[in-house]
């Protein structure tokens, strides 16, 4: 029999995490299982090979979610990682904890712990940031977070300018004092390579005796001996294995497959497992039932002036650009093409963002979108976009299993646009997307608006445009929502699901309400306190 004292599902943002956290002091003995495989591809450590595994099956789930009616009944593609690292080793690396007021919320939602003065020590903790130690800062920790405002395109500081313009103001940092404005990005790159969760935590504590790794090891069903959590049904090389948990199973699955576990084990809505013939562990109806994320739209411009696809769209701008990063990890493959971009309130009776905004200086109009679009060759011109979508959507949609298969995909029901206020933010959206784009300096160096182009101007007609091209920017989060009422919530304040011992889900999936902006920082905050509260617990038992 094998035994452990804790069992955590998934290396991915919150698991590497919990993996290098738990095993620290040497008392416990923790086993990590990884449905995917190793991250040492050159695709994965070199920033722009992004563009790459966003299409690559072997470090990619590659979901498709149902067809949309709130979306003109189009099929959206969900990347989720399927690596050591999980998306933290897939994603665009950029850092963004989000508005304080979105912890705020956690907390007011019932969630004791989780305000934003108890959170941003969790932050500090895991930075290593370019500027040092300081009031909103940490230095020494396991992620490093670079400035890149020195390096990124020229075209970064026209659009930052048209935004003062406007009336957006200049931050230099997202993530401190004034996280409201236009800059430039944070992003989790070192030296010209990518940091993830694999690289930052979990490849440090490999040389740990008390923990155990196993890649390509699918989980299928978690196992109880009454009503608590005791062990781990699992594939490896296509072989059933059980792996024992003394004090824990913990499922840092993320927020498509750790629903899809619950639910697999009995955990979820009665009436939906017993259709499935699931025997029921748990009645919890919340389960898969708070799925969140942010859609966005980009508006593609013809430039006047050179962008990244002068740089990156030919063979050989594409072979210069590999020779620049072989002689000294610089040039554009060492960077991020999500280089600049704002949160911005569209109405004065706001407190605080409303709209997240991208600035990329290159464009893919041409390409193929969803599971088929080819990041590594944007448009065969000057080009670059500008995109937005609402910092807190009220939409909800679902994740639901389809069988008693483990193998097969979830239902993944995005439900995106189908609240009032989510409408008003797409017509909030374009206007100020306008905007900018006609305020000098950016104005002058637009040859033409390309999509959805100068003729869609009516509100109608942006709603429509909304509809027929948004997409996820792939920020799922919410399915074991965190909440005091079983009846609404899937896990409480310490992360333990509702009703069941020895059971905790630790990933975005416990987001109560999406941050705004990008989830991989947060989720990784999240995973940090979980840490805490896995240990302060250990003790009192």
């Amino acid at each position: 029999m094998t035994q452990y004292d804790y069992i955590v599902v998934g290396a991915g943002s919150a698991g590497c995490v919990l993996a290098n956290r738990l095993t620290a002091d040497g008392r416990n003995r923790v086993l990590l299982l990884e449905a995917g495989g190793s991250d040492r591809s050159p695709w994965i450590r070199v920033p722009v090979g992004y563009a790459r595994t966003f299409t690559d099956a072997r470090y990619n789930w590659m979901y498709q979610a149902e067809p949309d009616p709130t979306l003109a009944d189009r099929v959206g593609y969900c990347p989720r990682g399927k690596v050591l690292g999980g998306s933290s080793s897939i994603n665009a690396m950029v850092y963004v904890r989000g508005q304080p007021g979105d912890f705020d919320d956690w907390s007011a939602a019932g969630n004791s712990g989780w305000s934003w003065k108890d959170v941003l020590p969790y932050f500090k903790k895991l930075e290593d940031h370019a500027w040092g130690a300081s009031e909103f800062h940490g230095a020494g920790g396991p992620v490093h977070v670079d400035d890149v405002s020195a390096r990124v395109h020229p075209l970064c500081a026209t659009f930052i300018a048209a935004c003062g313009h406007v009336g957006i103001p200049y931050t230099r940092d997202f993530n401190g004092a004034e996280p409201e404005g236009a800059g430039v990005w944070q992003v989790t790159i070192r030296n010209g390579a990518r940091v993830s969760t694999s690289s930052a935590y979990l490849r440090p504590a490999l040389r740990r005796s008390n923990l155990d790794v196993k890649t390509r090891a699918q989980a299928t069903r978690v196992l109880f001996s009454g009503a608590r959590a005791t062990a781990i049904e699992f594939l490896l090389a296509g072989a059933p294995q059980v792996a024992h948990a003394r004090r824990e199973v913990i499922l840092s699955a993320g927020a498509i497959n750790s629903p899809q576990l619950l639910e697999l084990s009995g955990i979820g809505n009665a009436e939906l497992l017993r259709t499935l013939d699931i025997p029921v562990q748990t009645d919890l109806p919340a389960v898969g039932r708070g799925l969140q994320d942010h859609h966005a739209v980009s508006y593609f411009y013809r430039s006047k002036v050179r962008t990244l696809n002068d740089e990156l769209a030919p063979l050989s701008g594409k072979i210069r650009a590999a020779l620049r990063y072989a002689l000294d990890r610089g040039g554009p493959l060492s960077m991020s093409v999500n280089q600049a971009g704002a949160f911005v309130r569209t109405r004065p009776d706001l407190t605080r963002p409303n709209l997240h905004l991208y600035f990329n200086p290159a464009s893919y109009a041409t390409t193929t979108t969803g599971p088929r679009r080819k990041l590594l060759n944007p448009d065969p011109y000057s080009g670059f976009l500008i995109s937005f979508n609402s910092c807190r959507p009220t939409s909800r949609g679902s994740v639901h299993i389809r069988s008693r298969d483990p193998l097969a995909s979830p239902a993944i029901v995005p439900n995106a646009l189908s609240t009032p206020q989510d409408v008003g933010d797409i017509y909030d959206g374009a206007r100020i997307l306008r905007r900018i784009s006609g305020a000098q300096p950016l104005a002058g160096v637009i040859e033409e608006e390309l999509r959805p182009g100068a003729h869609i101007q009516g509100d109608s007609e942006v709603l429509e445009d909304f509809r027929q091209r948004a997409g996820s920017v792939f920020h799922a989060c919410g399915t074991c929502t965190m909440g005091s009422a079983p009846e609404y919530s899937v896990v409480d304040s310490r992360l333990k699901v509702h009703g069941v011992a020895g059971l905790r889900v630790v990933d975005a999936s416990v987001f109560p309400t999406v941050t705004s902006g990008n989830t991989n920082a947060p989720t990784i905050m999240v995973a940090e306190k979980a840490a805490d509260l896995i240990l302060e617990d250990s003790q009192r038992s």
